[in-house]
């Protein structure tokens, strides 16, 4: 009998839960309703902590591996840094895409109430907002305080991720610049932290439908359908900012940039896209997106080799935005004041988080994880989120691919090359 794959039993499992927990109704009207209030809290839950467990040695050890093979393999040059740049940049403004989308639909507010009680969010707002802090003109330089940790042990004790970020990032760098023979030692040392982490993460992820199902059974059974209106305009915010950012922002970036028709783009890597959308992986698709680079988009093997493989790596437009998109519904949600102090830490954390864990399964999940955490919201609102983001992982993978695709031509341009972006016959990719 054919194993049925992973995101079928998710979506599977939402289904039930959705049943099971309309079914049972609230937990106050009847034995039976409380006491699968309690197994559903009791599955939940559990998928909660072991999301948080991972989350400080996985994101540490694949930032540190991740900038150390950059750096090691000397590709931190002219063409690196163009690719690099590039790929920071389009992820910088697709966040803020995002977060002006977010900002004008407000999904987390219905008829100008935070929607905390309809999505059956247990904690209290007053609690978030004493938690998260009331903002205020010394919070963004208490952002920058955060960010460089007097102890790093006890930052990860705390969760303070936004200074174990940065951390990574400057261990990783400067792990390279020692005598090669310890440079070895500790890229060993992480890579085999990062494959346990990894292997860890595969163990939680088969466990992730039972923890589905009671973080999504909850909600059901505590809201029955009103929780539908919110989490409906927050997908439907995520695709149309998606839509202008693909449609729109890196058209024109490659009109602007390279003078070339950025339509031509899409019919170019029509194989891939498709590809993209229907795995939601864009290690996946990459060979797929290599072949329709190379013959269709006419860029060079030297330059596709690197931005494509590092793209697929770290360039991850859909994921931060949808990142940043969630984030901010949350703690709308709660009913906190969003000041320029927490936005920007929301900003900051989706862009790197959205490259430090891009390579795990259900990446933005582990993610927004981290983002809450940074911020001091609950995460016990991240099952709210499991509703739709099946097919908004699909469109968000295909957006990154498509990132790679624009970066590839940019950079490919900047290089020098000509004749990019054909407007003959397309050449069929090998699959």
């Amino acid at each position: 009998m054919p194993k049925i794959k992973l995101h079928w039993q998710i979506l599977i499992a939402i289904a039930v839960a959705i049943i099971a927990g309309l079914i049972t109704g609230h937990p106050d009207d009847t034995t039976l309703g409380a006491r699968a209030m309690g197994v559903y809290d009791f599955l939940g839950t559990l998928f909660i902590s072991a999301l948080l467990m991972i989350i400080v040695p996985l994101i540490v050890s694949s930032i540190i591996i991740g900038i150390a093979g950059i750096a090691r393999e000397g590709r931190l040059g002219a063409l690196g840094g163009k690719t690099l740049g590039f790929y920071i940049g389009t992820g910088l403004v697709a966040v803020l895409v995002g977060l002006v989308a977010v900002n004008l639909s407000q999904p987390g507010f219905i008829n100008g109430e935070p929607a905390g009680d309809r999505l059956a969010l247990d904690r209290d707002a007053d609690e978030v907002v004493e938690q998260v802090g009331e903002g205020g003109p010394g919070e963004l330089v208490a952002i920058f305080h955060r960010m460089i940790p007097e102890n790093v042990v006890d930052a990860a004790a705390n969760n303070e991720l936004l200074g174990l970020i940065f951390f990574a990032l400057l261990f990783g760098y400067f792990m390279t610049r020692v005598k090669k023979e310890n440079a070895d030692t500790l890229y060993s040392f992480w890579d085999g932290i990062f494959e346990v982490m990894m292997k860890i993460t595969h163990l939680v992820m088969l466990f992730a439908p039972l923890g589905v199902f009671g973080l999504v059974a909850k909600v059901a059974a505590e809201t029955g359908v009103d929780a539908a209106g919110p989490l409906l305009v927050f997908a439907i915010t995520v695709v149309v900012a998606l839509a202008i950012h693909v449609l729109l922002v890196m058209p024109l970036m490659v009109r602007v940039i390279t003078g070339y028709n950025p339509y031509r783009l899409f019919r170019a890597m029509g194989p891939a896209l498709l590809t993209a959308f229907s795995t939601a992986s864009s290690m996946a698709t990459l060979p797929i997106t290599m072949d329709c680079v190379r013959k269709n988009a006419k860029v060079s093997q030297k330059t596709s080799s690197f931005v494509l493989p590092l793209g697929a790596t770290v360039n991850m437009n859909g994921t931060a935005l949808y990142e940043c998109v969630a984030a901010i519904f949350i703690a709308q949600a709660y009913g906190l004041e969003l000041t320029f102090g927490v936005q920007f830490t929301i900003v900051v954390a989706a862009l790197v988080t959205s490259i430090g864990v891009a390579g795990v399964p259900m990446a933005s999940m582990v993610a927004i994880g981290i983002i809450l955490t940074a911020v001091g919201l609950p995460l016990e609102a991240l099952g709210l989120l499991f509703v739709f983001d099946r097919i908004l992982d699909m469109l968000r993978t295909a957006t990154n691919v498509y990132g790679d695709g624009v970066c590839s031509v940019i950079v490919a341009h900047l290089e020098g090359e000509k004749d990019l972006l054909p407007s003959g016959k397309m050449e069929k990719a090998n699959i």
